[in-house]
């Protein structure tokens, strides 16, 4: 096939060097395909990695980017498609990045992470340390000072007090508070003076930026949720839509799982932010259409998490409205395994884990069936292809920084469909007529779901080829991003809930420091009725061994233990095979050519500093 396109060229003093780069290009172009062969009589589907050449012939219009002084609101709307829709804008209820990301546009935190992963202040006056003295000695508390005159956007102060409700109602017994992991071993939270606030640890910690650092753990107005906690959060749906905040904007319209209006706050720190009058975000769709509406189109100023293949992005790119950006940090896709038994005919009981009640899988708490699930997948190919620079294929569930990287798992990088086969012979479990193994009556037949996706549907068509060589039938589901990621305790869809054998979905830590991120998987974080499916630990794995590592860990200052320990609870996830980690995924995201001031952020949220974001004059 043979692609031209040429873009009329404005800039003289340049053109003989890019007319040189306008010269027919062949390109591999690579693509996931499903076709129908006849074997042995029948029609059966077969999935493929097609590689072709495609020429392309591009020219591209060169723009002259001027930045200038800026005043508040005079850039109009600033246009953002989150096309998995944010369902809430309270953090706290919710662990996922669409939400999180979403209220990082009103609501923030003391610190957060830039794009480098440093640590800095935000709404503090400066980092705590034991060198200025906001870090105790005994390493069992870290004081904060508030920046003077920050005020909510009704204007009455930001205070200690702020701080204090907000630990408050995080730690509560009975919200079922998605951030919980943040505040681990914390004891106490205590105003000192109206700027001035203690957290107070139970035991020493070494890396004491947990509580109220980053997006995820901001800062909530105390007098506007302080009728929110425990059991009454979920029920405060003005309080959760549109919280009031300090950020550069407020909460104009909300309607979850679709679209929100923000504007500017006027009683925002900076005189001269934010540039944008308002921001209008908007959900639904998918990656590719919101891809093509920055990209091709001109539709849109940014699109976030354009998980697509990476030629498909490259031909968009080359229309000359926007660019492709990406940014790594510790995000993973992964297959998680449902150690709990999601038969829909136990009810209320299903997928449910108690201390009382394991509720075992029937077949996939079998060693034996959950390495072979590994042993068969290519990673390397999911990588490559499906997402080319913006993934690399890993063993690991912890992949960044480099200090805390595992070399144990590697192996997982070769695919062994025989010894998959020959693992599961050896554990009993017999090849039927139909293709499918058994043992004892249990079939091994999986439901294996993710959020809808082109590269994950692709993903799983692969797998699923490659688990039914093994003898193990694969049913595929794809949900609507907006609700498999949403933090509704009555949806049946959630990947909280986890009603599938398997389901798959990036994550990763949202700090370099992992003690927080590997704090996910301690018997306390099981996703359950108790805390409306929100505890962080999906595969509802349970082992005193890792506790006992995690609270070692958190008990340990010397960075090269620090890694040690993190590695060895790796390895642990990655041995038992509680979740299969495919690939290390970068964030890919896109914005207008004329959008100035972005700098993507794997860290923290990608609207992090969306105050200083403007527009180009050309």
């Amino acid at each position: 096939m043979k692609k031209k396109r040429c873009l009329l060229l404005v800039v003289a003093g340049i053109t003989a060097v890019l007319l040189a780069a306008c010269q027919p290009q062949t390109v591999e172009v690579t693509r996931v395909v499903t076709e129908t062969e006849v074997v042995q009589g029948e029609t059966v589907e077969v999935t493929r990695v097609v590689t072709e050449t495609e020429t392309v012939t591009e020219q591209v219009e060169v723009t002259r980017v001027v930045e200038s002084p800026t005043t508040r609101g005079e850039g109009g709307t600033l246009s953002i498609i989150y096309w998995q829709a944010a369902s809430t804008l309270n953090p706290y209820l919710s662990g996922g990045t669409k939400d999180t990301d979403a209220a990082t546009l009103v609501l923030e935190p003391l610190a957060r992470y830039d794009e480098t992963g440093a640590l800095i202040p935000w709404l503090a006056e400066e980092l705590p340390t034991v060198e200025n003295g906001g870090i105790s000695e005994d390493l069992m508390s870290i004081t904060w000072k508030l920046r003077q005159g920050i005020v909510w956007s009704d204007d009455t102060p930001l205070t200690a007090e702020d701080v204090v409700f907000t630990g408050e109602y995080c730690m509560h017994p009975d919200a079922g508070c998605s951030q919980l992991t943040q505040f681990q071993d914390v004891a106490s939270v205590e105003a000192i003076d109206a700027t001035t606030v203690r957290v107070n640890f139970s035991v020493p910690k070494p890396y004491p930026y947990g509580p109220f650092v980053s997006s995820l753990v901001p800062i909530l107005q105390k007098a506007q949720f302080e009728n929110c906690l425990g059991v009454n959060a979920q029920n405060c749906n003005d309080e959760n839509f549109a919280p009031i905040g300090t950020g550069p904007f407020v909460v104009t319209e909300f309607r979850p799982n679709d679209v929100a209006l923000f504007t500017v706050n006027d009683s925002y720190r900076d005189p001269n932010k934010p540039y944008f009058a308002e921001v209008f975000l908007k959900g639904g769709g998918d990656a590719a259409s919101a891809a093509r509406s920055v990209l091709e189109v001109g539709e849109a100023d940014y699109a976030w998490n354009l998980q697509i293949e990476p030629e498909v992005l490259r031909s968009m790119e080359l229309a000359g409205q926007g660019k492709v950006v990406a940014a790594f940090a510790g995000n993973v896709e992964r297959i998680l395994i449902n150690l709990t038994n999601p038969d829909p005919a136990l009810g209320e009981q299903r997928s449910e884990w108690t201390a009382d009640n394991a509720n075992p899988h029937p077949f996939l708490t079998d060693p034996a069936v959950r390495q072979a699930l590994s042993l068969a997948i290519d990673r390397n190919t999911i990588a490559s292809h499906l997402y080319g620079s913006a993934g690399q294929a890993t063993c690991n569930v912890l992949p960044a920084p480099a200090v805390y990287v595992s070399t144990a798992n590697d192996g997982c990088l070769t695919q062994d469909i025989e010894a998959a086969n020959q693992l599961l012979d050896e554990a009993g479990w017999v090849l039927g007529a139909d293709g499918v193994r058994a043992k004892d009556g249990v079939r091994l037949s999986m439901l294996y779901q993710t959020s809808t996706n082109s590269v994950r549907q692709s993903t799983q068509a692969l797998v699923k080829q490659w688990w039914e060589a093994i003898g193990v039938e694969t049913e595929l589901r794809s949900i609507d991003a907006a609700v498999f990621f949403g933090g509704d305790p009555a949806s049946p869809d959630t990947y909280g809930k986890f009603f599938a054998d398997v389901e798959m979905f990036t994550n990763g830590a949202s700090s370099p420091d992992p003690e927080t991120y590997m704090g996910n998987w301690r018997c306390s974080e099981i996703a359950r009725t108790e805390n409306n499916w929100l505890g962080n630990n999906i595969p509802r794995f349970c082992s005193e061994a890792y506790d006992a590592l995690a609270g070692q860990m958190a008990e340990t200052a010397v960075l090269e233990d620090r890694a040690e320990l993190a590695k060895q609870m790796n390895d642990i996830l990655v041995q038992e095979y509680v979740l299969l980690p495919l690939v290390h995924r970068g964030s890919v995201s896109a914005h207008s050519n004329s959008l100035l001031g972005v700098r993507i952020n794997g860290w923290d949220s990608e609207l992090w500093n969306i105050a200083d974001w403007t527009r180009a004059s050309n």
